[in-house]
């Protein structure tokens, strides 16, 4: 057996409107300073704007609107958080990376009843530690939002 492998943390803990959240250290490509936002019109508040990511066009989701949480500007703990899955990266606005940490799937909690709708749809789960409850974000229920956007028409 690799110990060492076990040892691993396998969640990212992040803030989003002074609540806790985790995301599967697995998915994350890497994390650094939020980067000057280029508006897009029509589009929901969630989708923050794109910006020019290492020479490359990419999405930006502040999922803070999405989760009930407060919004606002980010201070200078603010961090971009950016995740791949299944080929696809977008950046995610944090308010901080707070560290990881090892969970056992068993220690994974059903999602609160009484969040609204939008939120709990983006959450795998909860976990509860010495610090309080955190939630779990489902990446498959965050890149799905993609679906809900408009379609872009196209001149011809």
């Amino acid at each position: 057996m690799d110990h060492a492998a076990l040892a691993r943390p396998d969640l990212v803990i992040v803030r989003l409107g002074g609540c806790r959240y985790a995301l599967p250290m697995s998915s994350i490509a890497e994390v650094g300073r939020p980067p000057g936002l280029t508006r897009v019109p029509g589009l929901p508040g969630w989708v923050a704007g794109v910006a020019n990511w290492r020479g490359r066009v990419l999405a930006v989701l502040d999922l803070r609107i999405l989760l009930g949480e407060q919004t606002g500007g980010l201070d200078r703990r603010g961090r971009l958080v950016v995740v791949a899955h299944l080929g696809v990266r977008v950046g995610l606005l944090v308010e901080s990376v707070s560290g990881a940490t090892v969970v056992d799937s068993e220690a994974v909690e059903a999602v609160l009843a009484h969040l609204p709708p939008a939120a709990g749809a983006l959450l795998a789960g909860q976990v509860t530690d010495e610090q309080g409850p955190y939630g779990v974000l489902d990446l498959d229920a965050v890149f799905a939002l993609a679906s809900t956007l408009p379609r872009a028409r196209r001149a011809g």
